[in-house]
């Protein structure tokens, strides 16, 4: 899942880390689902599917489905592809709701697709997407992301040292259009691309790494 380095096409929250957001008396909470994309064959590695990498002691989709959660997502969904059979027995990340894609060969966008499709109508106000190859992306900064939520249009992308990556905060009026967009192994991009004016950036270099694990010469960041 190789991303380019994507300059900074939308705009800056007015302070880097945007306070969480408080409901007023009366008004729930805002429900934020996790969207871990954990798919990928891993064809530069040789066929190692990437969610079964190990990292500190755990296969790669249990950690970042546990960086969702520690983050502040309910429910986190786990989109799954290659190997999906041996994921489910070896590596099911508790307490998520698994989901296969059975397109995943055909790039990262039909796994973002399957996976918002899956996500209950009415049952979350947002989702939270991150990818499995960035072990770099810790709690901290999928909760800074999700403290960006205002309402069902917010849409929101973390940034480092000005640039979009992930994660990538899309609220409930955004799902269908995402997904009707999303192509080959852009994702979301195209999508942000064209709403780029109500993108909010969410600066996070200063608490993760959005470094990807695409070849073997990225495997040191696994250790």
């Amino acid at each position: 899942m190789t991303r380019e380095p994507t300059p900074a096409d939308g705009r800056h929250t007015a302070d880097a880390r945007p306070p969480a957001t408080t409901p007023s008396p009366g008004t729930a909470a805002p429900r934020v689902a996790g969207l871990l994309l954990a798919a990928g064959g891993g064809r530069r590695l040789g066929g190692r599917p990437k969610a079964l990498l190990p990292y500190r002691g755990r296969p790669l989709v249990e950690h970042a489905a546990g960086v969702l959660r520690e983050g502040g997502c309910d429910p986190v969904y786990v989109v799954l592809g290659a190997a999906r059979d041996r994921v489910r027995e070896t590596a099911c990340p508790a307490g998520c709701v698994l989901v296969d894609n059975p397109d995943w060969e055909r790039g990262m966008g039909t796994s973002l697709r399957t996976g918002l499709a899956a996500l209950p109508r009415g049952g979350a106000d947002a989702a939270l997407v991150l990818l499995v190859d960035q072990p770099g992306i810790g709690a901290r900064a999928v909760a800074r992301v999700r403290a960006a939520y205002r309402s069902p249009t917010t849409l929101a992308a973390a940034a480092y040292e000005g640039r979009r990556g992930h994660p990538v905060l899309l609220g409930a009026a955004h799902w269908e259009g995402a997904a009707r967009s999303a192509r080959q192994d852009a994702g979301a991009r195209t999508y942000l691309r064209a709403h780029r004016t109500a993108l909010t950036l969410v600066e996070c270099a200063d608490l993760a790494d959005p470094s990807d694990i695409d070849t073997p010469e990225d495997l040191h960041r696994l250790r």
